[in-house]
This record gives C-alpha cells, structure tokens and sequence, in this order.
C-alpha cells in the first residue's frame, strides 16, 4: 500500500467548508494508503461551499461524541469561512484538537482553518500561513505568519488558499507519514 498504510486521520468539520479544502486534501490521504473520516459536532451530514455557493453534502463518518485524538494519527482541518467560525466556539472541538498538539501528533490546515487552531491556543510561536483575511488574526495570537504556498513547523502543516492544494496536499502526507513530532505540543 501507500505511505500511509492504515493510518488513521481525523477531517474535522461542520457545514460551509470550503469543498475542494475538503476533498483534494482527503483523495491525496487516500491515495497514500490512509484511512479517513469526516468527523463533525454535527450528527449525519455536512454541507460544502464554493466560494459563495452552496454545493456537495457529505456524510459525517464519525460524530465528535465517538472519537478522540487517540483514534487517529493526524488531524485535517479544511478552510472556508462559515465551518472554522462554527468549530472554533465549539469547546469539545478545541479539546479534540488541542489533544493532537499534546500527543504530538501532526495537523494540517488550510485557508480559514487556522481560526480553530488560534482558540485551542496552539499558535503561539509557530511558523504558519493561511488566507490573507486571517493573517492578522494569527499574528495576535503570537503565530510567525509567512506568505508561503505550505508552511510547516514541527508537525503544523498550514497553506493559504485552493490554489496551494498540491504542495498542501504533498506536505501532508509527507508529515502524516513521519508521525509523532516532538516538537508539536500544545
């Protein structure tokens, strides 16, 4: 199989992600020969956005009552605007996703993913990027923000926007493959 062989990785999101953030990322992660799940405080289905317009449904394979960090070997969090708002007030999501950070386990996020990330308190010091709209969001929350396609710091893979999909997508099964990093900690 794959780099990934039978490695398991958590697609946390709600309705209103940015579809291709979801999609692209998971069909790369299959590919290499991991297992994915969409996982949701949502129960049942999700709903996908293009840009303003509404688009796929997408059924939630696992709700956040079932799962915790220790099910997974990496985190995938896909941008848009609407998804990172409604997870990034959620408590029970920050807790899911600050226990990959403490379990070193690595994370992944695009666009507007990195609003749920700058709640869970996990930025502070790391290298990182994502779409301009949220730059100084990540800035004030004590990240080193760089306007790069794919930055990644011990674990943290971040990019801007769809247009970075392949080097995202090829950094994350890359960082996916080599597992636990000592340096990602919450």
């Amino acid at each position: 199989m794959g780099t990934l062989s039978e490695k398991k990785i958590a697609i946390l999101t709600e309705d209103g992600f940015e579809e291709i953030e979801l999609t692209s990322p998971r069909q790369a992660l299959i590919d290499a020969g991991a297992i994915t799940h969409i996982v949701s405080p949502k129960q049942g289905t999700v709903r996908a956005k293009e840009g303003n317009e509404w688009k796929g449904t997408y059924t939630v394979d696992k709700h956040l009552n079932e799962v915790s960090a220790s099910d997974y070997d990496g985190l995938l969090l896909p941008g848009g605007v609407i998804s990172p708002d409604k997870l990034r007030t959620n408590e029970q999501v920050l807790s899911f996703v600050k226990e990959f950070f403490r379990s070193g386990k690595p994370v992944a996020a695009i666009c507007h993913g990195p609003q749920t990330l700058i709640n869970a308190e996990v930025v502070e010091g790391r290298k990182m990027t994502s779409v301009a709209a949220i730059r100084k969001d990540l800035m004030n929350a004590g990240a080193q923000w760089e306007d790069s396609e794919v930055v990644t710091d011990e674990g943290l893979v971040t990019s801007r926007t769809p247009a970075d999909l392949p080097a995202f997508n090829a950094k994350i099964v890359e960082e996916f493959a080599e597992g636990k990093h000592e340096g990602q900690h919450a």
